[in-house]
């Protein structure tokens, strides 16, 4: 009897251990990727990042937005997409109301020349809005993570859009119901410009003042002691990319890309989904911005706006977005 018991007592103990030392799968992150995908190349690397997390499991996208609308903008991502295997992710593109500004480095010619892409124009894409209202419809309330590192006039135009055939909801309350949070490269803490908001002054502060769920930020400073692209341009397995492509036209074309280039927008989509981990601890508050462009902070428990401050070495989140960034198909 004792025996009996004594074995029944170790083999509940084995399968306690062996359980709770299972990991846990994490949940993946429901991401809508907004981008200005042309006047900087870390957008690039930014979308590769996320590919590799939805490899992983790690990251569900739900869909890629263009908040530029330079003529090659929608093949790029159509290119990127369909090179990491998901060609039919839907890609939205503005009408009117965007940048016109497109790569003065040109790579974008090389990719959509190179590489295999359904969508061959920006007319072929779905208008951005529409797309933004009839994805988020779709989606359970408060599970979408929208990731921007481009400008804002999309998300503005979002927050204003009257209720259509995908929801009778107008745009600041499908947002409230259905998005979670939205994770930005954007601004310089505590104050200063950064390009994202001083390019679209007037939308950025609208957004700032009117979105009612978190916003996260990674300022121009987390990026710009972080430099990438190096170990991707330099490793000699990797054939035919068009991530590698990117960085090993543009890199050379600026002397101050000669250590990798700054990467602000890898760092937005890592703080999606994998949170601030042991990198960066977050500082409460509320952002303002002026007229023309610059922004401020000011210090609130109550804020719902969050940015990065640096807890250890830049050089160990550049050492994981650069392995990241190493992803690719053959």
């Amino acid at each position: 009897m004792r025996n009996s018991l004594l074995i029944t007592l170790f083999a509940a103990l084995l399968y306690s251990s062996c359980t709770s030392s299972k990991p846990e799968t994490a949940k993946a992150v429901n991401i809508i990727f907004d981008t200005d995908m042309g006047p900087d190349y870390d957008d690039v690397g930014a979308i590769t990042l996320l590919h590799k997390y939805a490899a992983d499991g790690r990251a569900n996208i739900l869909a890629t937005m263009a908040s530029t609308k330079y003529e090659r903008v929608g093949p790029v991502l159509s290119v990127l997409n369909t090179y990491f295997g998901k060609p039919d992710i839907p890609i939205g593109v503005p009408r009117e109301d965007a940048s016109p500004l497109g790569d003065w480095q040109h790579w974008s010619d090389t990719l959509v020349a190179k590489y295999p892409h359904k969508l061959k124009s920006n007319t072929e894409a779905a208008e951005v809005i529409s797309l933004y209202r009839q994805i988020l419809a779709k989606q359970p309330d408060s599970s979408v993570t929208i990731v921007t590192v481009g400008f804002f006039n999309n998300i503005a135009n979002l927050l204003k859009s009257q209720p259509d055939q995908y929801s009778p909801l107008n745009g600041e309350q499908l947002v409230e119901n259905k998005v979670a949070k939205l994770v930005s490269m954007a601004g310089k803490f505590p104050q200063g410009r950064e390009f994202n908001v001083d390019e679209q002054p007037a939308a950025s502060k609208y957004v700032f003042d009117n979105w009612k769920k978190p916003i996260y930020f990674t300022g121009y400073e987390i990026g710009a002691q972080i430099f990438t692209g190096l170990p991707l341009v330099q490793n000699k397995e990797i054939k035919n990319s068009p991530v590698q492509d990117v960085f090993r036209i543009s890199i050379p074309m600026a002397k101050e890309d000669v250590k990798g280039r700054m990467s602000w927008d890898q760092t937005a989509v890592l703080l999606a989904v994998e949170g601030p981990k042991t990198y960066w601890r977050l500082q409460q508050g509320t952002i303002k911005v002026t007229a023309d462009g610059e922004n401020s902070w000011e210090n609130s428990p109550a804020g719902k706006h969050f940015y990065l401050v640096p807890v250890t070495p830049p050089q160990q989140v550049q050492d994981h977005i650069n392995d990241l960034m190493l992803y690719h198909t053959k």
